[in-house]
C-alpha cells in the first residue's frame, strides 16, 4: 500500500485513511450514502466500497444498521476495515474481499434491504486510462461492465428493497435499460453543478438512480440538487448533505 493521507468527511465526523497515489474518495461517496433511505435493523451492501467512504458516511447518519462492503482490491478492503475501527464502527461495517463476477459464498442472494454502488464511470476503450493501476480499476470498466453491476445488485437485494447507483449523467440511457428489466419505481435524481435555469450550459454531470426490486411503478425524473452557487461555493442544501450529514430526499428537487 502506498503512503496514506488522513482525511475527513462530513465536516470531520468521518476519518478516512486513503492512498495518496491512487483512487481517492470524492463527494460522490457522500451523496450516494445520503440517498439511501434506511431504518434501524437494515442490512446494506456497498459494492466496490474502496476505503469505505460511502459505508462509513451511512453508518454515521443512521444508527442500528449493518453495512457490508465488497471490494476486489485486498489492500483497499483491509484499509476500509481499518477505517471502520478508526471511526468506532467495526461492529457495524465489515469489508470483505470479492469479485462480483465470480461466486461469493459469503454473500447470500436476496439478503440485503438495500444495495448501493459507485461503479466505474468510464467504459474501457472509450477513454484514456489514468496513469496509476488502482485508478484504472476504480474508474474504468475492465473487470465488469455496468450491466453486470446492476445484475449483481439486483440479485443481492430482498424483494421490495432498493438498489442505488451514482453514475455519469451521460450513461443514463444505459443504466436505465439495465435497471428497468429488473426493478420499478425508478427515480432519476440529477446533481447539477450550477443552477440550469441561470446557466443552461452547465449540464448535470452526475445522476443518482434508485429503483425498487419487485415494484411495477414507473419512472420519475426529479429536479435534483444544485451543488454550487454562482461564486463556486456549495449551495446551502449541498452543504447540509456534505457537512451536516443530512439525507437527500430523492422525491424533492433542487
Amino acid at each position: 500500500m502506498n503512503e496514506l493521507s488522513d482525511d475527513t468527511l462530513l465536516n470531520g465526523k468521518v476519518r478516512l485513511l486513503q492512498p495518496l497515489n491512487g483512487f481517492r474518495a470524492t463527494s460522490d461517496s457522500v451523496f450516494l450514502a445520503s440517498a439511501i433511505k434506511v431504518s434501524s435493523g437494515d442490512r446494506i451492501l456497498d459494492i466496490g466500497c474502496g476505503t469505505g467512504a460511502a459505508s462509513l458516511c451511512l453508518v454515521t447518519r443512521v444508527n442500528g444498521i449493518k453495512v457490508v462492503g465488497l471490494e476486489i482490491d485486498r489492500e483497499l478492503a483491509r484499509l476500509a476495515q481499518d477505517n471502520a475501527v478508526l471511526n468506532g464502527f467495526e461492529k457495524r461495517f465489515e469489508a470483505i474481499v470479492g469479485d462480483l463476477v465470480k461466486p461469493l459464498p459469503r454473500l447470500a442472494p436476496h439478503s440485503f434491504n438495500h444495495v448501493m454502488a459507485n461503479p466505474p464511470y468510464y467504459e474501457i476503450g472509450k477513454v484514456t486510462p489514468p496513469d496509476r493501476e488502482a485508478k484504472v480499476i476504480a474508474r474504468t470498466e475492465i473487470l465488469a461492465n455496468l450491466v453486470t453491476w446492476v445484475d449483481f445488485a439486483s440479485r443481492m437485494v430482498k424483494p421490495g428493497g432498493t438498489i442505488t447507483f451514482i453514475q455519469r449523467a451521460s450513461r443514463l440511457e444505459e443504466i436505465l435499460a439495465s435497471i428497468s428489466k429488473r426493478a420499478g419505481k425508478i427515480i432519476v435524481y440529477p446533481l447539477w453543478s450550477h443552477d440550469p435555469f441561470i446557466d443552461d450550459s452547465k449540464s448535470a454531470k452526475r445522476i443518482i438512480v434508485q429503483a425498487q426490486i419487485g415494484s411495477g411503478a414507473g419512472l420519475k425524473l426529479q429536479g435534483g440538487l444544485i451543488l454550487h452557487n454562482s461564486d463556486g461555493s456549495f449551495t446551502e442544501k449541498a452543504e447540509m448533505v456534505l457537512r451536516k450529514c443530512y439525507a437527500l430526499d430523492l422525491t424533492g428537487s433542487c
